[in-house]
């Protein structure tokens, strides 16, 4: 199921669909036509609730993201999966990270960060993120001779890990090299989104989204994150559906995730608002997060200023895949089966609610 490419990802899911039936739809995000949304639905419009499962919003996370999918329609060609529920799975959100195992897009933007309703909330950045610019953007190529564990560290002590996240993940529009990049304007990816999403769900009322990440947590453990809390209306149907214990929400200062700016999923719950709309980001842990920042960090510093040729270059992108896609078997393995049993409890809990 795990790909070695983009190409290969993309070859193996369109063949996957065609062969239960889907219909296909795909959306150029270059000039070239070679990097694409792909869209696969399964079942009619007029069922009575949908279910979405996209990935590769991060670009390099697809490897994993695309492999759950590649699971889910080998199911379905087995009629092994609910059968009553229209289906929509969006193939590689970010084809160019995804190709040039980035996790942002030909413009370095973070396209979690880019959903905003105004072309006036793209600029500024998290209070702190000035600060820490020089640290987390150095204009050279990655060295092995720096000491990042060091200086991270010091961060750390400096600054307390609660500020740091705060100030260096929630996003950023400043910096147009920067990690954690929101962008100058809509990406192609939003505008796609924008213009099809409702289409791609049809008629039904009620309709949940499960969006595939991977690079935070414990190794192949999941936590689904919720920007909604404790408090929300919807709150009882995540916690009857997949167990109060594997919600969380963004909200949670203590918790896996953080807060963001131009999320996918607050987007998507506005524009759905005239539905019964659920969205979970199921997160898979891989490695310590000083490690997995350390591998955003060295690549995006590669991107900018190393050659593709240079071993320094081949180097960062081989740890970030390995940050966001382990090559472990055991990974592999326990991060498919638990995909299939999220989606299949969304499944069930979308029954009980039409």
């Amino acid at each position: 199921m795990f790909s070695s490419s983009y190409s290969e990802a993309k070859h193996g899911f369109l063949q996957a669909a065609t062969a239960v039936g889907a219909s296909l739809q795909s959306f150029s995000v270059d000039s070239a036509g070679e990097l694409t949304v792909d869209v696969a639905i399964v079942g009619p419009s007029v069922y009575s609730s949908a279910l979405v499962v996209s990935s590769g919003l991060h670009g390099i996370e697809g490897f994993f993201g695309s492999a759950v999918q590649r699971a889910l329609l080998d199911r379905l060609k087995q009629d092994t999966f609910e059968q009553n529920i229209r289906l929509v799975l969006i193939h590689a959100l970010n084809p160019f990270g995804f190709m040039h195992l980035r996790r942002f897009d030909q413009n370095n933007v973070d396209l979690n960060r880019n959903f905003l309703e105004s072309a006036a909330h793209f600029a500024g950045a998290s209070a702190g993120y000035d600060q820490l610019d020089y640290f987390l953007n150095p204009k050279s190529a990655p060295t092995k001779l720096e000491p990042y564990k060091l200086k991270a560290l010091w961060m750390i002590l400096r600054h307390g890990v609660p500020a740091l996240k705060a100030a260096i993940v929630k996003g950023q529009y400043d910096y147009p090299e920067g990690i954690f990049y929101g962008g100058s304007g809509l990406s192609r990816t939003a505008e796609i989104i924008r213009a099809n999403y409702n289409q791609w769900l049809g008629n039904v009322p009620v309709a949940a989204h499960i969006d595939l990440h991977s690079g935070l947590g414990s190794f192949a453990g999941c936590k689904l994150l919720l920007s909604e809390d404790h408090n929300a209306t919807r709150y009882p149907w995540y916690a009857d559906t997949f167990g109060a214990h594997n919600i969380e929400p963004i909200s949670n200062q203590k918790g896996t995730a953080y807060e963001v700016t131009g999320s996918l999923d607050r987007w998507l719950q506005s524009y759905c608002s005239d539905r019964q709309f659920y969205f979970v980001g199921a997160e898979f842990g891989t490695y310590k997060a000083q490690r997995v920042l350390g591998a955003i960090r060295a690549e995006n510093r590669a991107h900018h200023y190393s050659r593709p040729g240079d071993p320094i270059y081949k180097a960062a992108k081989a740890e970030l895949l390995e940050c966001f896609c382990p090559q472990s078997d055991v990974w592999r393995q326990k991060v498919l089966d638990s995909s299939m049993d999220i989606i299949n409890r969304a499944a069930e809990g979308l029954k009980k609610k039409v």
